[in-house]
């Protein structure tokens, strides 16, 4: 078995930062990450590693940071090809850009292509998971799948379905809705390095009876994760309520046939009422936080650290193509600009905690991927933190590994990623 040894410095955590930071943050100057077998065997003093591992191959990144791989705990690989398209919020995006664009995906050969561009774009940037949500043709959920096997990534994704609300092109039933899921899931879900997530888009485009239907099949198969959106926009919140007289609020469209539960992903949660909050936070299910998105579409600034006080499991995420880059580095960025205007500076190590540990939390694969630490896959994204000459200029300057560092977050992109490595192997 090849041994491979990663000089540089180090980041990893030993909880979450989002309360005080100092204790559970652990950087090195001059660290190493050991890699056996894919995995990481050891993190620690490089010199000391080099030592003891004289027959490493070694790869010396001198002052460039080693850093778990960044984890997109929300997006939508379909939409990668429209990203940046100009002037519409929520429902307006969705028939204008969305619709049309998620109705190629018929064509199994442009699923491939797009497939292919969506994970060669995230590797450029440094991010190594993906959670992504497909279209509902089962050709898109086999063309992700098959395009990060080839790749060896650690993926998370699902057929997306809706019976409603959509043009005819991208409408299933709530019976093809459950059959279509559950074979996918038969085929992919822990088949090498791919989870399969439930994925009803949300509850517009959702009957009661498919909600019901892919209830019941997360309730047979409550291993899997559950993806969909909540509360992103005052207007959809407003037309859920038509949709839903019943429903004591957003939240509950999803509770009453099953879909709350710990392991269900709910992304953006802008404007949640205390119920939703305390319901969430009692099932210990987590929400995604998509920064560039919700500022891109116009939608709202996330309480990131309110919801953090509640325990809420928070993960981060491009939601490609409503957000508006490929690149983790900017969520971060944005992350931080939604804070200023909360009130709250996230520092570096909390950002990087997002991107990385909390992500992968949020997806229960904690010390899996986004770790660095033993036994985590070496899923790894190598930072220059003097990638362009005006972040070079003020890293220059800095006085500790939180001012270098921050300049890259806050203006780095994919220049930045130096080296990214997947289940131990050099991309």
């Amino acid at each position: 078995m090849s041994i491979h040894l990663l000089l540089g410095q180090t980041l990893g955590f030993s909880g979450n930062p989002l309360g005080d930071w100092h204790d559970v943050t652990h950087h090195d100057s001059a660290g190493g990450v050991l890699i056996k077998g894919g995995l990481i065997a050891a993190v620690g003093n490089g010199a000391a590693l080099r030592a003891a591992h004289p027959d490493a191959t070694v790869t010396d990144y001198g002052d460039a940071l080693i850093s778990p791989g960044f984890i997109d705990a929300h997006m939508h690989y379909p939409q990668t090809a429209m990203i940046a398209s100009w002037g519409k919020q929520l429902i307006d995006w969705l028939n204008t850009y969305t619709f049309p664009e998620e109705s190629r995906f018929a064509d199994r050969a442009y699923a491939d292509d797009i497939a292919a561009r969506t994970l060669d774009l995230a590797l450029a940037h440094g991010t190594t998971t993906l959670t992504s949500f497909c279209t509902i043709h089962p050709a898109s959920v086999d063309a992700f799948f098959g395009a990060a096997a080839t790749r060896n990534m650690a993926v998370i994704a699902g057929k997306t379905c809706m019976d409603r609300n959509a043009p005819d092109t991208l409408r299933d039933t709530a019976q093809s809705a459950y059959d279509d899921s559950k074979a996918l899931l038969d085929k992919w879900h822990g088949l090498g390095r791919a989870h399969y997530a439930i994925t009803p888009r949300f509850s517009p485009t959702s009957t009661p009876d498919q909600l019901a239907a892919l209830g019941a099949l997360w309730a047979e198969h409550p291993d899997c994760l559950m993806q969909t959106h909540l509360s992103e926009q005052q207007p959809e919140i407003a037309w859920v309520r038509e949709l839903f007289p019943q429903a004591r609020d957003y939240l509950d469209t999803y509770e009453a046939f099953g879909l709350l539960g710990p392991r269900g992903l709910y992304g953006h949660s802008i404007y949640l009422e205390d119920r939703e909050i305390d319901r969430l936070a009692e099932v210990g299910a987590a929400v995604v936080h998509c920064p560039t998105s919700n500022t891109f579409i116009g939608s709202g600034l996330f309480d990131l650290m309110g919801l953090a006080a509640r325990q809420i499991r928070i993960g981060l995420a491009t939601d490609t193509g409503g957000g508006s880059s490929f690149s983790m580095l900017r969520t971060m960025a944005a992350a931080y600009e939604i804070g200023q205007l909360r009130g709250t500076a996230l520092h570096p190590a909390q950002l990087m905690w997002l991107a990385t540990e909390g992500s992968a939390q949020a997806l229960h694969m904690g010390g899996q991927i986004g770790h660095l630490g033993v036994g985590a896959a070496a899923d790894l994204c190598v930072l220059d933190l003097a990638s362009t000459p005006a972040i070079a200029q003020r890293s220059a300057q800095a006085h500790d590994i939180w001012d270098a560092l921050f300049p890259t977050i806050m203006m780095g992109d994919d220049r930045a990623v130096r080296d990214v490595w997947v289940a131990g192997i050099k991309r």
